[in-house]
C-alpha cells in the first residue's frame, strides 16, 4: 500500500512537470524564431503571457522610431509593417500627450549609431550590435552626457531632440523634424561642416540643415552663449559616456560596447536580473515603488543561459490577464533561463506582433497603442 502512494504520488508529480513544460513549449515560426503562449495564475488571477526565443545567428534586431524622426507615434504593427519585420514589440518609455513633441524618447535613444535622445537618471538600457554572421545584445545601465562646442569652450547640452525649455540649451539633429519647433525666446545657431553658419536671435523653429545641427538656447544659456559666438566660428557636437550599473567593476566583461561601437540602443526602467539573480534597481533609476509592485501589462527582453535572446508581453486589465509585477515577472525570467533582463515599456502599449498580426491583447480600450519606437526582428539573410 506504502509503494501504491509513493507511485501514485510520482505519477502526480510527472503530470505538473508536463503541464508546465507544454505551457512553456516553444514552436519554431521560422528559422531562429521560437514563440510560445502560456498562462499562469498568480496570486488567484490568470496571467496571459506571450514569449519570442530568438537564435541571434539567425536573426537580427533593430530599433526603429515611429514615423522616422524623433517625435510622433505610430502602432507598433504599423511600425513592423513598414519595414518588413517578421516580429516585434514596443520598446523604450515616451512623452505620451496630445502636443507637437508626443513619442519623444524619456531617455537614451540610439539609432543607426546616431543619438536621437538624451540618458535620464542613469536607466537600463539595451545595446544592440548587428554584425554580419550574428547580432550581440548587452543588458547595462548608461548615463550619456552631450557637449556643444562652440570655440573650444563646452558647454552642456542638457536635451537632444526635445522640447526647449526655460534656461535650457538643446541641440537638434536632422533626425528631430524639419525645424526646430522652438518659440521665438531663445537663440538658435546653424551649424553646418563644423562651422557656424547663421545665428537666429528671437526668431524659433529654425530649419535644421542636413548636413548639421541647430544649438538652441533659452534664458541663462542664451546669454552664455550669445558673448561666445558669431558667424564663421568652430562648433561641434560631442557625447561623454559611462557604464554604471551595479556589478561592473568586479565583472569587467559585463561593461556594454561603447556608443560608437554600437548600432541601437533603447532604455527602459529597471533592471530586473543581473548574472542570474533578481536584481530591481528602482531607487536607482527614479521610478516608484508602486510601479513596481502594481500588476501592469509588461514588456521585457532578457539574455539566456544558452545565448539566445528573449522577448516578452505580460497581458494585464482585463479578467483574461491580471497582469504582473516585476518581482514576479524577474521570478518567471529566472525560470525561463534569463541570465539578464530588463523591463520595457508597459501598460497601455505593451505589444508584440509576429507573421503580420498582433499576437497579445493590448490593454486600451481603443485598441494597439501608438508608441514611439520598437524593437523589429528579421531573418537574417544567408
Amino acid at each position: 500500500m506504502k509503494r501504491k502512494s509513493v507511485f501514485i504520488c510520482i505519477q502526480i508529480c510527472l503530470i505538473f512537470l508536463c503541464l508546465s513544460i507544454n505551457a512553456q513549449e516553444f514552436k519554431t515560426v521560422r528559422d531562429g524564431i521560437e514563440y510560445a503562449e502560456m498562462t499562469r495564475e498568480i496570486d488567484k488571477l490568470p496571467v496571459r503571457m506571450n514569449l519570442l526565443r530568438l537564435d541571434l545567428t539567425k536573426v537580427r534586431l533593430d530599433v526603429v522610431h515611429a514615423m522616422d524622426a524623433a517625435i510622433g507615434v505610430e502602432k507598433t504593427s504599423s511600425i513592423a509593417a513598414r519595414y518588413g519585420a517578421f516580429a516585434a514589440i514596443n520598446a523604450g518609455f515616451f512623452r505620451l500627450d496630445t502636443s507637437i513633441f508626443a513619442g519623444d524618447d524619456v531617455s537614451n535613444l540610439q539609432i543607426d549609431g546616431k543619438i536621437w535622445s538624451e540618458s535620464a537618471v542613469n536607466r537600463i538600457a539595451l545595446f544592440i550590435v548587428n554584425s554580419p554572421r550574428q547580432t550581440s545584445v548587452n543588458i547595462n545601465h548608461i548615463n550619456l552626457m552631450g557637449f556643444a562646442i562652440i570655440n573650444k569652450q563646452p558647454f552642456d547640452a542638457l536635451g537632444i531632440n526635445r522640447e526647449r525649455k526655460e534656461n535650457d540649451l538643446v541641440v537638434y539633429t536632422p533626425e528631430f523634424h524639419h525645424t526646430t519647433l522652438t518659440d521665438a525666446a531663445g537663440i538658435e545657431l546653424v551649424v553646418e561642416n563644423g562651422k557656424i553658419t547663421d545665428i537666429l536671435d528671437g526668431k524659433g523653429s529654425t530649419q535644421i540643415p542636413a548636413n548639421g545641427f541647430v544649438i538652441s538656447a533659452s534664458g541663462k544659456r542664451r546669454d552664455e552663449i550669445l558673448a561666445k559666438t558669431k558667424i564663421g566660428t568652430k562648433a561641434s557636437f560631442m557625447f561623454s559616456h559611462t557604464n554604471t550599473g551595479e556589478g561592473l567593476t568586479d565583472n569587467p566583461e559585463r561593461l556594454a560596447p561603447s556608443i560608437s561601437d554600437t548600432e541601437d540602443i533603447v532604455s527602459g526602467v529597471p533592471l530586473l536580473v543581473l548574472n542570474g539573480k533578481i536584481k530591481i534597481t528602482w531607487e536607482q533609476e527614479k521610478t516608484s515603488q508602486s510601479f513596481v509592485e502594481t500588476r501592469h501589462p509588461r514588456t521585457a527582453v532578457a539574455k539566456l543561459k544558452d545565448g539566445k535572446f528573449l522577448m516578452i508581453t505580460v497581458d494585464g486589465r482585463s479578467e483574461a490577464s491580471g497582469g504582473i509585477g516585476l518581482e514576479d515577472l524577474a521570478k518567471l525570467l529566472l525560470e525561463l533561463g534569463a541570465t539578464d533582463a530588463m523591463n520595457l515599456d508597459g501598460g497601455g502599449s505593451t505589444t508584440m506582433f509576429l507573421d503580420g498580426k498582433v499576437v497579445n491583447k493590448p490593454s486600451d480600450k481603443e485598441g494597439e497603442r501608438r508608441v514611439s519606437d520598437a524593437i523589429l526582428v528579421f531573418p537574417r539573410k544567408k
